[in-house]
């Protein structure tokens, strides 16, 4: 009973014999050890990679580490991929086959998911071409915030009351960017209108005093503070003054309210729109 199971024909003449053989178990198994030695390697190999690649963008402040997050990842999967085709060539796996099979469902997935894809591609590109980084305060899409994420799929920010926004990449690529973060510094820029009857020359000296007294205020460029425009009710002066990006949003506001106290203090007049209302009964 026990030689005819052994005698039994399995697969191209090979019967069960030939396979419980011990040279066939320790072919078998010296492939599964090499294959598992290879898969090791290549996992060790792939990883070290990365974490060099990676290294590059920590290393070195000017580079931006999201790019090279992003190519150590891309390494990575690549010296993966070539471990598992080599792991399948051991075993006498055709991998030209897997290849072709491979590209047919990844065509297959690729259409059913173009939305997805388009976000990956715009990832890609913003990755790529880094038109903002993290910690960049930036406008995309309509919104506004500090970049606090850069993915494949999406980029996420924190807006100016700390919401998390998650904006799709195609629409932050498809859209324009505005960003607040790549210059060190800005130009802030108001108008102050004084009345008609007030001496021009005194409410120059006190915006001029009260703009270039703070410290965050820039002597170079130098500022531009000159009469601009006679309008319907004021004589408006244009006011223009370099400052650090990070300060920009705060100093404007500020220099606003010091701007009007310090012009009522000196006895400005600020004129406010005024309307005759006349009786139609008269």
């Amino acid at each position: 009973m026990i030689e005819q199971i052994l005698n039994y024909p399995i697969y191209n003449g090979q019967t069960v014999g030939d396979y419980l053989s011990l040279e066939f178990l320790l072919g078998v198994g010296g492939s599964i050890f090499g294959a598992l030695f290879l898969l090791a390697v290549g996992m060790v190999i792939a990883g070290w990679v990365a974490r060099r690649i990676r290294g590059i963008g920590s290393k070195y402040q000017k580079l931006d580490n999201t790019l090279f997050n992003f190519l150590g990842n891309i390494a990575r999967y690549v010296i993966l991929t070539f471990t598992a085709l080599i792991v399948l060539n051991t075993f006498g796996v055709q991998t030209t086959s897997i290849v072709a099979v491979i590209g047919a469902a990844g065509l297959a997935i690729g259409l059913a998911l173009q939305g997805t894809l388009s976000n990956i591609a715009a990832g890609v590109m913003i990755i790529l071409f880094r038109p903002f980084k993290i910690g960049d305060f930036v406008d995309v899409a309509g919104k506004m915030g500090t970049v606090k994420d850069i993915s494949l799929n999406f980029t996420e920010l924190a807006d100016l009351s700390n919401v998390q926004v998650i904006v799709p990449n195609s629409q932050v690529w498809g859209n324009i960017i505005t960003n607040f973060s790549t210059n060190q510094t800005r130009r802030a820029e108001w108008t102050f209108g004084v009345g008609y009857g007030a001496n021009l020359k005194t409410a120059e000296e006190v915006i001029r005093k009260v703009i270039m007294s703070d410290p965050r205020s820039m002597a170079e460029p130098e500022p531009f503070i000159q009469v601009n425009n006679l309008g319907d009710f004021s004589v408006d002066f244009l006011v223009r003054v370099w400052v650090k990006s990070g300060d920009f949003f705060q100093y404007q506001a500020d220099m606003k309210r010091q701007v009007k106290e310090a012009l009522d203090e000196a006895g400005v007049d600020i004129p406010f729109p005024t309307r005759t209302l006349v009786n139609a009964a008269e």
